[in-house]
């Protein structure tokens, strides 16, 4: 069963999200959070496995939020809602440690796989939106290229491989078909790579990937 929270400032969006959410069997809602400081009381006291966090809120924004919840001991996976889709505090969300983003008019079937997908350890960047707005935002504030260059140099061929293909929104699966690799040795080299660029998710190491220019 997958443990959700809904932090958004809009009682008919939390509303309308958890009556989604409900209706999957996997799924259970056991907390909703009107801001980002809520939020945190909420996530020290229930076991959340995917929080569903506003960019704009009051009190605490999503970015903060997010922060905070991804420092917890047991932390969240966090998903990222905007209601734009060139939202550069998006990009702050997601370099702050959320595993991906989704806007709010997303299919309620996506908003669904979202959550399964970053439950099972991948990433939501497979929206051209979610990749429109990573590029563009990371060009903008791009930091020393140089930099990244010189931490990817602790990756073997293979890892830059994985990375390369992780930086453009594949799944475990995709890579594993894709390198004509095991799915479990994926993963492995997936938990590696985060081990050896020093992040904590794969979104980060995507962005830091794009900032090497591998990706």
């Amino acid at each position: 069963m997958i443990r959700v929270m809904i932090v958004d400032d809009d009682a008919l969006v939390r509303l309308g999200l958890a009556d989604l959410l409900d209706g999957d069997d996997s799924i259970e809602v056991v907390a909703q959070a009107s801001d980002g400081l809520h939020a945190i009381e909420l996530a020290t006291a229930h076991r959340i496995d995917v929080a569903l966090v506003d960019v704009r809120m009051p009190r605490m924004d999503g970015i903060t939020a997010t922060t905070r919840l991804r420092a917890l001991p047991d932390p969240p996976k966090v998903i990222s809602l905007t209601t734009f889709d060139l939202d550069e505090y998006v990009y702050n969300a997601l370099a702050a440690g959320a595993d991906g983003f989704l806007l709010k008019d997303t299919d309620p079937a996506e908003i669904l796989r979202a959550v399964h997908l970053v439950a099972a350890g991948s990433a939501m960047l497979h929206p051209s939106a979610a990749r429109r707005l990573i590029d563009r935002y990371h060009q903008a504030a791009r930091p020393q290229s140089t930099a990244a260059r010189t931490r990817l140099e602790g990756l073997t061929p293979r890892e830059r491989d994985v990375l390369a293909l992780l930086a453009q929104g594949d799944t475990n699966a995709d890579i594993a078909t894709r390198l004509h690799m095991r799915e479990s040795t994926v993963k492995a080299h997936v938990s590696r790579i985060l081990t050896t660029l020093d992040v904590t998710n794969r979104v980060q190491a995507a962005l830091l990937a794009r900032d090497a220019d591998l990706a």
